[in-house]
């Protein structure tokens, strides 16, 4: 993939250096009362058999339903004519762990009811029913059943309430000695099996199918079980708190697209405490260990001496706990080392959006934490490679792309490409074997470019320009095109745009160079004069080294390569100083007057293709135009003229009048005449030219709708009014002399 890296400071998550780090983070949060242990509901894969944080839940919709259950009143009480209330759940299998039904303290349908006890169904326990803000009168019945051990919102309310737990699972999903004659069950075998029981005893009210949101494990994909676990946590108030406070300090991480700062501050401002415990053979063992007489808990970076008496916890930590480290743990943190005085804060993390709260936000509240700074100072974020078809990758489905077998076909820097340019930041990207064949072509077309120029540099050992006063009017335009493109460039990169530096690289190398200065060299190259044949190679080699250099952050392999074959200074490119602005290239003028050249050009070349005129066959070439500012740019450019019109009479004045039989094309400041008698048929000539009109007209109606806008003068910067201006006076102009020679058509119709 030609990616930089340098081997001599290759890390492990589990190197001796960063497990020290990891240690050290770990007891000094303890010591701070930011870690604890506790009894909390948890996620739980039931497959992995291991606690997993919320962000490793991923909620997706499956078939359920709604079952209503009779919970039957212990003191003859009744309620609406009735003898129990009415409960709805859609998990009957935790039933078993009931220890409270609630209300809404303010729903006036059930305050005489607060205080009462009803009967758990299949297992007669009497429960009391409690008032509590956290019941919605609005859902469902407006009573809900409290779980304190299989739900955590139940678990809040059980608290509040001095509610028992009863947990009524075993670590695998099924159903402990609390469910009853149910034990030994799977969950999802025993909710069957109740909800049977439950219609035998006439305690089933009715079942009403649903589709709801549920959670399933990343790691396994099982339906993630809301379990009563005893884990580590880290409390995430305070370090919250001191990560979004800092985003309002010259200390900010910047985020690029800057949208994706709100998805960072909303998940702080309502992240829950983290489980940072994990049950798992692999990764960095808990250093906390227990007295295996008197169970005193001590926590340190080092076991503690008569460690025969301890007991270290068998779990581990959550592997975003070592990674959150990363960014000042490589530099040898705890350590004061060179690399961490010399590199941290790093200047750019860049990643996926999708991993904003496992991994971006941790480094950057661990990082303040620990060394008061942000652990870097942009975060770049892109999005996910998605097939063709806009499908996430995967093994379900069957459609990974290797991007090995890519690169056996296309090459790495094809593949390099089109990532780099193929997305604007923080969007998902499609895969696409068209776009690659696309970067192909690009590059075979820079792969020739190049050839040819090298291979016209015959006595060239070092690219240097030639005195300005040597310079042909397509030297300034090509040197002033590329002073524009390394500023564009530049800036786009600065900004993270690639994929506009990629298009700006893309217009000057395919169109400005390989299509118009290459072609128009080839009249010095091939000319007597010694002169202006070693300008002309001088500049070519001076452009094309500055587009490699621009180039080999995307490209490097075939960058290195046609820069090794060409006049250079210097091992290696990666090496080479990156091209900068010199001012003393940008000439406006030049860029104008070659504009105006290759309008003529491209004119003369659209004729010849709508009258199917061959460039082997000569042509008369009539300009008229007021212009004496064009009048000079063709004349002293005549030689490109005929070498891309290939015409064998050129009349340029402003008083030429219309060949009765010729067509014709405007362009600013001018019109031009092809007189081709046997080949043009004017109503045809006329409808072509009607339709120059028509797209006239329509620009000169968009350009004064935009000026007439008022926002849009008041607020846009001045150069780009400046240009819509210019713009409006050039479509003027334009529809004019085409309205003008629509009329002499007409009149010879």
């Amino acid at each position: 993939m030609g990616l930089s890296l340098d081997y001599s400071r290759e890390r492990f998550t589990l190197d001796d250096g960063l497990s020290k780090a990891v240690r050290k983070v770990f007891v000094q949060l303890y010591n701070k009362g930011l870690i604890y242990r506790g009894e909390y509901i948890i996620n739980w894969d039931p497959q992995a058999r291991t606690a997993l944080s919320d962000i490793e839940v991923i909620h997706q919709d499956d078939k359920g339903a709604f079952y209503h259950v009779k919970y039957p009143f212990t003191d003859g009480t009744t309620f609406d004519g009735k003898d129990y209330i009415e409960i709805a759940t859609t998990r009957p299998e935790t039933m078993m762990g009931d220890t409270a039904v609630a209300v809404n303290p303010s729903d006036e349908r059930y305050k005489d009811l607060v205080g009462k006890k009803v009967l758990v169904p299949l297992i007669n326990r009497e429960v009391p029913i409690i008032a509590d803000q956290y019941v919605d009168p609005e859902f469902g019945t407006g009573m809900v059943k409290i779980t304190p051990a299989h739900d955590p919102n139940d678990f809040k309310v059980g608290n509040r309430h001095d509610l028992e737990r009863i947990n009524t699972m075993n670590d695998d999903a099924t159903m402990n000695e609390n469910a009853g004659k149910y034990a030994g069950m799977d969950r999802f075998e025993a909710r069957e099996a109740m909800v049977k029981d439950l219609e035998a005893e006439g305690l089933m009210i009715n079942i009403n199918p649903i589709v709801h949101s549920v959670g399933h494990s990343e790691r396994t994909g099982v339906q993630v079980e809301a379990r009563l676990s005893t884990q580590w946590f880290v409390k995430m108030k305070p370090l919250a708190e001191q990560a979004i406070k800092n985003q309002e300090t010259d200390d900010r991480v910047s985020f690029f697209p800057e949208r994706f700062e709100d998805t960072f501050t909303q998940w702080m401002e309502n992240v829950h405490d983290w489980v940072i415990s994990r049950q798992l053979w692999w990764g960095h063992q808990i250093p906390a260990w227990y007295n295996k007489q008197t169970g005193e808990t001590y926590v340190g970076e080092e076991a503690p001496k008569d460690i025969e008496n301890w007991e270290q916890d068998a779990d581990v930590l959550d592997t975003w706990f070592s990674s959150a480290l990363w960014p000042f743990s490589t530099m040898g943190w705890p350590e004061d080392t060179e690399d961490f005085e010399r590199y941290f804060p790093t200047d750019t993390l860049v990643t996926g959006y999708d991993i904003i709260f496992f991994w971006v936000s941790r480094m950057i509240f661990q990082s303040l934490e620990f060394t008061k700074k942000r652990p870097f100072k942009n975060v770049l974020l892109h999005g996910l490679i998605r097939d063709e078809q806009g499908r996430k990758m995967s093994k379900s489905l069957g459609n990974g792309i290797d991007p090995m077998d890519v690169i056996d076909k296309y090459g790495a820097d094809a593949l390099r490409w089109f990532l780099s340019t193929g997305t604007t930041p923080g969007q998902d990207l499609r895969f696409s074997y068209d776009k690659m064949d696309s970067a192909w072509n690009f590059i075979n077309k820079i792969w020739n470019a190049s050839r040819f120029v090298i291979m016209n540099l015959d006595g060239i050992t070092q690219p240097e320009l030639p005195d300005k006063s040597e310079w042909e009017l397509s030297d300034k335009w090509i040197l002033s095109r590329l002073n524009e493109t390394i500023g564009h460039v530049t800036r786009e990169f600065d900004k993270f745009n690639f994929g506009e530096a990629g298009r700006a690289l893309y217009d000057f190398i395919w169109n400005d160079f390989c299509d118009w200065y290459i072609e128009m060299s080839k009249e010095a190259l091939t000319s007597e004069d010694g002169d202006s044949k070693r300008n002309t190679q001088n500049v070519l080699a001076y452009v094309l080294d500055k587009i490699l250099r621009l180039l080999h952050p995307i490209m490097p392999f075939v960058t290195e390569n046609i820069w090794q074959s060409m006049p250079h200074k210097g091992d290696t490119i990666v090496n080479a100083a990156y091209p900068v602005i010199n001012e003393e290239l940008n000439d406006p003028k030049a860029e104008s007057d070659m504009n105006s050249l290759i309008d003529l050009i491209k004119a003369v070349r659209n004729i010849r293709s709508e009258a199917n005129a061959p460039m082997s066959s000569p042509i008369d070439l009539l300009i008229s135009t007021k212009s004496e500012t064009l009048k000079t740019i063709f004349e002293e450019n005549k030689p490109y003229i005929d070498r891309f019109t290939h015409d064998k009479e050129l009349q340029i004045a402003d008083d030429i009048q219309a060949p009765d039989l010729s067509m014709s094309s405007v362009i600013t400041d001018a019109t031009i005449y092809v007189p081709l008698a046997e080949l043009v048929d004017l109503g045809e000539e006329r409808n072509r030219v009607a339709k120059e009109v028509k797209n006239f007209e329509s620009e000169v109606a968009r350009v004064e709708k935009k000026l007439g806008n008022a926002r849009f003068v008041d607020n846009a910067p001045e150069d780009v009014v400046a240009k819509e201006r210019e713009k409006q006076a050039d479509y003027e102009t334009k529809l004019a002399a085409a309205k003008q020679r629509l009329a002499q058509i007409e009149s010879q119709l």
